[in-house]
C-alpha cells in the first residue's frame, strides 16, 4: 500500500514541478525602454516610487513593465487608461520589490470594475461591499478590483488603506498553496512561530477594541496579513511607532524598512 501512495505522491510532485517550469518559461521580460510618460505617471501618482533612489526607480520600472507584459488589465464597464494599468502594476510590485526574481505566475488578468460589487459580481443596486477579490474556481488566475478603490488607494496615502496592495498580498500569501496569513515563500523559518503568535495577539487586540488596525483584519489570519500589509506600506512610520514588534516582523517578511528610509 505504501509504495503505491509514494508513487502517487511522486507523480503529483513531478507534474506540479513540470507545470511550474512551463509557466516560468513562458514568462515575458521587457526588451524596450521604459516609456517616459509612464515615468511621469509613477512620479505624480505613486509616493512609494517617489521615495526610491534613482537606481531603485529603474528597477521598479522594470518590474512594472515586466508585470504588464505578463498580466492583462481589462475594464468591465469602464475604460482602462495607462494610469490605471500602472497603478495596478505598482500595487503588484510594491510588496515584492525586495525580491529580485519574484514572478506572479498565478495571475493572468486583472479586471477593473466601474464600482464596488457584491458576491455575485453585480455593480448596481444596494449591498455592494466588495472593492477587490482574488479569484478562485472558474475565476482562478484573475483578480477583480474596483477602479475607484484602486485610484483612492494611491490618492489618499495617509488612511492606511490600499485595496490593490491588499489583494496582491493575498496572492503572495496564496503562492505556497495556502491562503492562511503565513507567507511561507517570503517568511524565513525562524520567524514563522513569532509571526503566528503576533497575529494571534493583534487579532485579539482588535476584538477587544484596543487597536487602530482596521477591524476587518480580525476576520481571519489571511485578512489580518493583508490589512496590516496595507498599513505597513501606507503608513510605515505610524505602524513602527504604534506597533514596533509587528512592524519589525513585517520588515522581515517584505525585506523592507520603510519607516527608516531616507
Amino acid at each position: 500500500m505504501m509504495p503505491i501512495i509514494f508513487l502517487i505522491l511522486l507523480a503529483t510532485t513531478i507534474i506540479f514541478l513540470l507545470r511550474r517550469n512551463v509557466k516560468a518559461n513562458a514568462w515575458k521580460q521587457p526588451t524596450k525602454p521604459f516609456p517616459i510618460d509612464w515615468r511621469d505617471i509613477l512620479t505624480n501618482n505613486v509616493r512609494y516610487y517617489q521615495l526610491l533612489s534613482a537606481q531603485e526607480q529603474r528597477r521598479f520600472e522594470y518590474k512594472v513593465q515586466e508585470f504588464l507584459l505578463n498580466c492583462k488589465i481589462t475594464g468591465i464597464g469602464t475604460p482602462v487608461h495607462t494610469t490605471d494599468k500602472l497603478l495596478v502594476a505598482a500595487s503588484a510590485v510594491i510588496p515584492i520589490f525586495a525580491f529580485k526574481d519574484w514572478r506572479y505566475v498565478h495571475i493572468k488578468e486583472v479586471l477593473l470594475y466601474a464600482s464596488t460589487f457584491n458576491k455575485d459580481f453585480e455593480t448596481e443596486g444596494p449591498n455592494r461591499p466588495i472593492a477587490g477579490i482574488v479569484g478562485s474556481g472558474y475565476m482562478e488566475g484573475k483578480m477583480i478590483l474596483s477602479k475607484p478603490a484602486l485610484e483612492l488607494g494611491f490618492r489618499n496615502e495617509t488612511d492606511k488603506h490600499n485595496t490593490a496592495i491588499h489583494e496582491f498580498v493575498h496572492l503572495i500569501d496564496k503562492a505556497d498553496g495556502l491562503t492562511d496569513g503565513i507567507p511561507a515563500i517570503l517568511l524565513a523559518r525562524q520567524y514563522t512561530i513569532p509571526w503566528i503568535d503576533m497575529m494571534s495577539k493583534k487579532i485579539e487586540e482588535i476584538f477587544e477594541n484596543k487597536s487602530d488596525i482596521n477591524p476587518y483584519g480580525g476576520t481571519n489570519r489571511a485578512e489580518f496579513f493583508s490589512v496590516v500589509s496595507e498599513y505597513f506600506f501606507e503608513r510605515p512610520d505610524m505602524l513602527a511607532e504604534k506597533h514596533p514588534e509587528l512592524y519589525a516582523l513585517l520588515s522581515q517578511i517584505f525585506k523592507q524598512d520603510l519607516a527608516n528610509k531616507k
